[in-house]
């Protein structure tokens, strides 16, 4: 997908001091961190001066994902995590108020990291999953407090209200059951998830899962796997769990970054773009899809002749019915312009997703209009096509005519009138007789064929007369009724509208099956409007044959309208308006 471009505005440059600010306020925390920790060579000691190492792994990760989707929680949930794994850690320090806080929040990095497992990527918690991390802060902060209260030598001795350490050691027991409890719940959380992951972000969040799997597992299994199975000693299944737990926050990056969950900025880039006249052109289906960080979403523009959404590539875009996808219709003014397809578990947030429909509502009315403008333009040439070759049509028809009848009539007489010129005396009379009459018969096919191009009624006397002369033919009962009031139109208009009148009624004879027909015309508002019903079989249709097709095009070049209401057996009602000037 192609890049979204830089657009720099207030909300992005303020959001970057913010990031800047907590990662300023880090470096100092961890420092402290460094500087109150007891020193001594030992392998805890050493272990002791590394832990900012995972403070600060946990604020990295949380700014990069805070600043590449600022909409998203997941980048703030990153650096909490952060704070509570460092508040956790400093019961290990030389101060007794940081030994103290240490000791309330000794555990809360495992409810933390579960909270962060649960939430990607949307941000956001289900509500199995909710309950879970509920349960995982309760067994991290509540089932800890006997540890210190009840226990005079406990974490944090001051803290201690009682001297009972048999039931602070039964409470321990408790909470590590809890937490196995918890922690397995987790797992098979993940594990659903996992099995559902679709296939363009499968091979990003499957290894994310798994990691997330073996972390949650690890620490109510640690004293099993680590000493029975692998035989180690309490440090070393130490230095693995915080191992662990230190590269969440590089393996959540790793999926922000390889997993399409791109860059936004609460929309307000996409908006800044939009309306930039530096932009390049990049598609609005792009510039959306990057916004909510969701390369699998399709954009379509509803094309309300074809009943469809329309995408960029000309293809039908369908309302997604798989459950993993969801549906955004994109209205303006109360009317449908557009709707989108996007992956419902990546975005979670259904407000987001409507401000980023109403964000490029402008823009999807525009590629709107251009399609229905490039779909007229489309039926415009196609029109003019159909009428170019009608045109060719009728010229080839009125030359072979010519060419087959008056011509070979005319011949024929000129030929005559040879052998006249040379017959005996006798014979003159009665050939030129025949010759007057075959010469009558001759300009008789003439006026016949002009009638046909143009009638000489609707020349001398308008189309009123011209109507009537038609109805007067028909061989079924036909009716004219006209309202015009003898108004003189436009010849154009006159024309089409006798061609009109001309192919319904010769439709009525040759399909319809008719025993009654009706001719109206009327005048209203400066159209002139054309009429005409039959009581016969109806299923006339403007697409079938060239007759009423081309004059759907001869109306349509004169900016008139043709439409035609035909149901099998109720007759046929052919309705036509020409725009005019009396």
């Amino acid at each position: 997908m192609t890049p979204v471009p830089r657009v720099r505005f207030a909300l992005r440059r303020s959001l970057d001091r913010a990031l800047v600010v907590i990662g300023v306020s880090a470096v100092l925390l961890g420092v402290f961190q460094y500087a109150v920790m007891p020193v001594h060579d030992s392998p805890v000691g050493l272990l002791l001066r590394c832990l900012p190492l995972i403070f600060w792994a946990y604020i990295v990760g949380g700014v990069i994902a805070w600043r590449r989707r600022p909409s998203n929680p997941i980048g703030f949930l990153i650096v909490i995590a952060g704070v509570a794994i460092y508040l956790g850690l400093l019961g290990n320090a030389t101060i007794p108020l940081l030994q103290a806080l240490g000791a309330i929040f000794a555990s809360v990095a495992l409810a933390a990291t579960l909270h962060l497992l649960l939430a990607f990527p949307a941000g956001r918690l289900t509500r199995p999953a909710f309950w879970i991390v509920v349960a995982g802060y309760f067994v991290s902060l509540v089932l800890q407090a006997p540890l210190y209260l009840l226990d005079p030598h406990g974490p944090f001795p001051p803290f201690a209200i009682a001297d009972d350490p048999s039931l602070a050691q039964t409470s321990q027991h408790v909470q590590v059951v809890a937490g196995f409890v918890v922690m397995s719940a987790a797992a098979v959380v993940l594990a659903v998830r996992m099995g559902r992951a679709d296939a363009s972000h499968r091979r990003v969040l499957i290894p994310l899962y798994v990691y997330g799997i073996i972390t949650v597992l690890y620490t109510p299994l640690s004293t099993l796997i680590g000493v029975d199975l692998l035989g180690l000693d309490p440090f070393a299944r130490t230095v693995i769990q915080l191992a662990l737990i230190a590269c969440i926050p590089l393996v959540l990056t790793i999926a922000i970054l390889r997993g399409g969950f791109a860059r936004t900025s609460e929309l307000e880039e996409l908006s800044t773009w939009l309306g930039s006249t530096t932009r390049t052109s990049l598609s609005i289906e792009a510039l959306l899809a990057t916004a909510l960080g969701d390369a699998s979403l399709r954009l379509g523009v509803w094309v309300g002749e074809r009943g469809q959404f329309i995408g960029d590539d000309g293809q039908v875009i369908e309302p997604p019915t798989s459950p993993t996808r969801a549906w955004h219709v994109i209205e303006r003014n109360g009317r449908t312009i557009g709707g989108f397809s996007y992956d419902s578990a990546l975005q979670g947030d259904a407000d987001l997703v409507a401000r980023a429909g109403n964000v490029v509502a402008i823009a999807v009315e525009s590629e709107q209009l251009t399609a229905e403008l490039l779909a007229s333009r489309q039926a415009l040439v196609a029109s003019r096509e159909r009428i170019v070759e009608a045109a060719d049509r009728e010229r080839r028809r009125i030359a072979g005519d010519l060419h087959d009848g008056l011509q070979a009539q005319l011949v024929m007489l000129a030929l005559e009138a040879h052998r006249l010129a040379s017959s005996p005396a006798a014979d003159v009379p009665e050939r030129a007789l025949r010759l007057r009459a075959d010469i009558d018969a001759a300009a008789a096919d003439l006026r016949a064929f002009v009638h046909d191009l143009v009638p000489a009624a609707l020349i001398e006397r308008g189309i009123t007369a011209a109507a009537e002369d038609l109805v007067d033919r028909m061989p079924i009962a036909t009716v004219l009724e006209d309202t015009t009031d003898g108004t003189v139109f436009d010849p154009a208009i006159e024309n089409t509208a006798y061609h009109v009148i001309s192919e319904g009624l010769t439709n009525i004879v040759k399909h319809s099956q008719a025993s009654f027909a009706q001719v109206r015309l009327g005048s209203s508002e400066g159209c002139l409007q054309i009429e005409i019903t039959d009581d016969g079989v109806g299923t006339a249709a403007i697409d079938r044959g060239t007759g009423l097709r081309g004059l759907a095009d001869r109306v349509d070049a004169l900016g008139g309208t043709l439409h035609i209401q035909s149901r099998p057996g109720t007759g046929t009602i052919l309705r036509a308006e020409l725009p005019c000037a009396s």
